[in-house]
């Protein structure tokens, strides 16, 4: 039998240590990989869940990236514990955060919905960037409203590459009338991050407005979404 002290793991007491901070200090003021480390405690109910946390924050490069990423790539993410040991993100965990992601996207879209849209501007650049600025591929939606402003439909109408997703201006005024939208507001993503308005983007913007003018629905806006921003055609004078 050896003489030799057991000593426990360096990570032994940091979950009740972790947990006790954010019960003393607000989960709001702990940093982004604690944030994950609290979330992974449930998913991974034994060792040392921080390499993983922060191998997940490098991969991705953000919290949010983290959760919009799909169930595939979070599974790729591996990492090895003080002992060389490797470990990394299994299918439980991979799906317990993409139902996290779900989760933030429906209180974004619950908040977009109650509020009248038009004058809720944070609530809808907070919705469309949880659903779209992490999208590898490029994704065109049209939010149809009431005439209260509010939303009644949220459609993804075309998905596509990564920097294109074919629009048919006729098909997104005719799904307008099927709902009965008095107005409209389009967005897309730009993988590439830059969410400055393209000329094709131009183009297309003005043929969506000129047949919904034909039916008396208003094309509000169309917003672009990239992890630089959010761009407004409204805004920038565009339409």
């Amino acid at each position: 039998m050896s003489d030799t002290p057991h000593r426990s793991p360096h990570h032994a007491g940091h979950r009740e240590r972790l947990r006790e901070r954010a019960r003393s200090a607000g989960v709001q003021h702990l940093p982004d990989y604690e944030l994950l480390e609290l979330f992974l405690f449930r998913s991974q109910p034994q060792g040392d869940v921080k390499p993983i946390a922060k191998a997940l924050l490098g991969r991705f490069g953000s919290l949010t990236a983290v959760l919009a990423a799909s169930v595939e790539d979070l599974m790729t993410v591996r990492t090895e514990d003080a002992r060389g040991r490797r470990k990394g993100v299994g299918a439980e965990t991979a799906l317990d955060l993409a139902a996290l992601h779900e989760v933030a996207r429906r209180v974004a879209k619950e908040q977009a919905g109650k509020r009248t849209v038009i004058s809720s501007w944070t609530a809808l650049v907070d919705y469309v960037r949880v659903s779209l600025q992490h999208e590898p591929r490029e994704q065109f939606r049209v939010l149809y409203l009431d005439n209260r402003n509010q939303l009644i439909l949220d459609e993804i109408q075309n998905r596509g590459t990564v920097d294109h997703a074919p629009v048919y201006p006729r098909e997104v005024v005719r799904r307008a009338l099927e709902v009965s939208a008095k107005s409209m507001i389009i967005v897309h993503n730009h993988p590439s991050g830059d969410p400055t308005p393209s000329r094709p983007d131009i183009v297309m913007t003005r043929q969506v407005v000129e047949a919904a003018k034909a039916l008396d629905i208003d094309v509000h806006d169309h917003l672009i979404v990239g992890r630089d921003g959010v761009a407004s055609f409204r805004q920038l004078g565009l339409m």
